[in-house]
């Protein structure tokens, strides 16, 4: 398949998930159905896109995934069933994993509380 072929295979891609998402949201129950196209479990897909599996398994209690998410599977699956391969065109990109800085209780040293009589 050439580069040619896979490009306006995604950007088709892209036109029919801006078609699709113009609903109010897309539910966790879709999503999964999304991933289940793609052929990649929740664990690997979180892993390739580097956000973490906990964050994504949150959505579950909220009923739908965030447009960012939905437009990421959605491009999944519709590469993986025009024979793409999503997987090498995500790694290359070479994302990294965002770290929270400053959150919770950090050991950045001794704080000295004690009194002095």
């Amino acid at each position: 398949m050439s580069i040619q072929h896979i490009f306006f295979s995604i950007i088709y891609g892209i036109i029919l998930v801006t078609i699709w998402l113009q609903r109010d949201s897309v539910t966790f129950i879709e999503f999964k159905k999304l991933l289940l196209d793609a052929e990649i479990s929740l664990p690997k897909f979180s892993k390739l896109i580097k956000v973490s599996e906990k964050n994504i398994q949150s959505y579950k209690k909220k009923g739908e995934v965030p447009n960012a998410i939905a437009v990421v599977a959605t491009c999944f699956a519709y590469i993986h069933q025009t024979g793409g391969d999503y997987r090498n065109l995500i790694e290359a990109l070479e994302l990294k994993a965002k770290t929270k800085e400053g959150a919770g209780f950090a050991k950045k040293g001794k704080v000295d509380i004690s009194i002095n009589d």
